[in-house]
């Protein structure tokens, strides 16, 4: 199906027949059991396309796919789900985003609503919570878990904006080298994954800590906790 029909007209389209159309579902979950169980969940309303692993995978499926909603954890490996989420919006505008996570850090939601998705479900939360979220996502509408404080979210993304120069330094690739070499992967490990020279991979390395910094490997990798690229 072409990525560029989107859930609005597909649903206009079918209002026009007879025929009632399932939007579709694309879910990226790293974690098998809870990949498979909200795939039981989603398939009593949704038309479930395809179950990924990874964020890269999730933008190959997206592309690939054409689903209307994207249901997406955000601790992923090799591109995690916000990151993802940002280059999914770039290039699909059409296709909302869920995310279901353990996060419930106030931190972690605000940046991921700034990249774009339109739900943040807690994985704590009741099943009826993330049908809900991606019911208001078909709509366009935001849903945010109730057990996250509205005010104290809104307040984190008005300062966020302020506070958060230095990642919005980062270009693309230093954000993908940046995860990776904070998952303890080595040069020739990341220039597997990027498809570059380790070469490459250490002149983005000490770029990203001149840019930040930073003096250590180690304390690359707290950055990348503390702004949410890696979770512990």
């Amino acid at each position: 199906m072409p990525s560029g029909s989107s859930w609005d007209e597909r649903r206009r389209n079918a209002l026009k027949g007879t025929s009632f159309v399932k939007p579709r579902i694309l879910l990226a979950d790293d974690h098998e059991i809870v990949a498979q169980g909200l795939a039981r969940l989603l398939e009593t309303e949704y038309e479930l396309v395809g179950i990924v692993g990874d964020g890269r995978q999730l933008l190959e499926a997206a592309e690939d796919l054409g689903p209307d909603v994207v249901v997406a954890d955000i601790s992923m490996p090799q591109l995690n789900g916000i990151e993802a989420a940002r280059r999914l919006t770039e290039a699909q505008p059409k296709v909302r985003i869920v995310f279901l996570t353990q996060h419930s850090d106030v931190a972690y939601a605000a940046r991921a609503l700034d990249a774009g998705a339109l739900g943040y479900v807690l994985k704590s939360a009741a099943p009826t919570e993330l049908l809900t979220a991606v019911r208001k996502a078909l709509l366009g509408r935001t849903y945010v878990t109730p057990l996250i404080d509205e005010e104290a979210l809104r307040t984190h993304r008005e300062h966020a904006r302020h506070r958060e120069e230095a990642e919005a330094r980062l270009t693309p690739r230093q954000r993908e080298v940046l995860q990776l070499v904070a998952e303890g992967r080595s040069a020739r490990e990341v220039a597997e994954v990027l498809n570059i020279s380790p070469r490459t991979v250490e002149f983005h390395k000490y770029r990203l800590m001149d840019e930040l910094g930073l003096k250590t490997t180690a304390e690359l990798t707290q950055f990348a906790i503390r702004h949410g690229f890696l979770s512990i």
